[in-house]
């Protein structure tokens, strides 16, 4: 096995040994925000969040559906603090209607992920599902071992080399 082989075997991986990622979000005045969520994924690739409506990260999303999402090791994990393994994508957000047919088939993903804190989630009015829909996406495994992620399903990986 190759070493491209190798990384996109540990990149289909990666997001399994993960239950929350770090959100970047920006609000109307161009502010960023930092915060994170557990989530959960489709065969796609797509990401879903179950945030309260009151969090600023919410409301940047109802004002600007764009943002980044980061997949990070654990740094108790990590042989080497300054090359964690990570991956980050760009995303657009989209709201899923609450008690729809979809809504209801990620809560019950989230349900069977996160267990019994969602049965208390689902009763709060203010929280809600969004689908973030990934574009494109950086994978970093080590020191010289960065891929630029693309693809319609985003399986293609292609090693970022000095310039």
């Amino acid at each position: 096995m190759n070493q491209l082989e190798k990384a996109t075997a540990e990149y289909q991986q990666f997001t399994q040994q993960i239950q929350s990622i770090i959100i970047s979000t920006v609000n109307n005045q161009g502010m960023p925000n930092g915060s994170y969520t557990p989530f959960v994924m489709d065969e796609f690739k797509n990401i879903y969040i179950y945030v309260s409506g009151l969090s600023t990260h919410t409301q940047n999303l109802n004002i600007n559906p764009r943002l980044s999402v980061l997949f990070i090791e654990d740094e108790a994990k990590t042989s080497q603090i300054f090359a964690r393994r990570r991956l980050s994508y760009d995303c657009s957000a989209s709201l899923i209607e609450r008690e729809t047919d979809e809504w209801k088939k990620i809560v019950d993903k989230f349900q069977t992920r996160f267990g019994e804190i969602i049965e208390m989630l689902r009763g709060l009015a203010d929280f809600r599902i969004f689908k973030l829909t990934p574009h494109n996406g950086r994978f970093v495994i080590g020191f010289g071992a960065a891929y630029h992620i693309s693809g319609d399903n985003l399986d293609k990986l292609v090693q970022i080399s000095k310039q």
